[in-house]
């Protein structure tokens, strides 16, 4: 497997994984969508033209998986990752995720910044086996029009709606 930066030819491919990326996110949150190639395009060139790097893990060819960082002022975001879901337990999101933080090393900083919803598990164990367990941001906002907020989060001594 190889991990690098997304190239054009990679971008029909790689607009896929970000629709279904969007779809599983949706899903969290119990709501049920299919995957919108034409959203996930302008997604993917919205990355793009604010210069954010985006990696690419292939195979033979075929896209396995992708991840978005965003830099700012040296520091770096994980905006979002991805693995194709006949790929995963592969070792795919590893290795993007080492990407992202050996471009955070690049710029002299320690850690790589996730930004998780409270109710992905997977990605809490995910980042949590690489060290990762310190919560110091909370994100505060009113409901989505029709959204059902179906859990309470803990944070300290408050209790949020999610």
């Amino acid at each position: 497997m190889e991990v690098r930066e997304l190239c054009e030819q990679d971008i029909p491919s790689c607009a896929a994984l970000v629709a279904q990326f969007r779809v599983e996110l949706k899903s969290l949150k119990g709501i049920v969508a299919q995957p919108d190639a034409k959203q996930g395009e302008a997604e993917l060139f919205e990355y793009l033209d604010k210069g954010f790097p985006v990696y690419m893990a292939e195979e033979g060819g075929a896209l396995l998986g992708y991840a978005v960082c965003k830099t700012d002022d040296g520091v770096v975001w994980l905006e979002s990752i991805f693995t194709a879901p006949g790929a995963r337990r592969r070792g795919v999101a590893k290795a993007l995720f080492e990407r992202a933080e050996r471009l955070a090393a690049e710029y002299g900083e320690p850690t790589v910044y996730n930004w998780v919803h409270p109710n992905n598990e997977k990605m809490l164990a995910f980042l949590k086996k690489r060290g990762y367990n310190v919560l110091n941001l909370i994100e505060v906002r009113k409901a989505y029009e029709g959204e059902a907020l179906t859990r309470k989060i803990p944070v300290g001594e408050r209790t949020f709606d999610y």
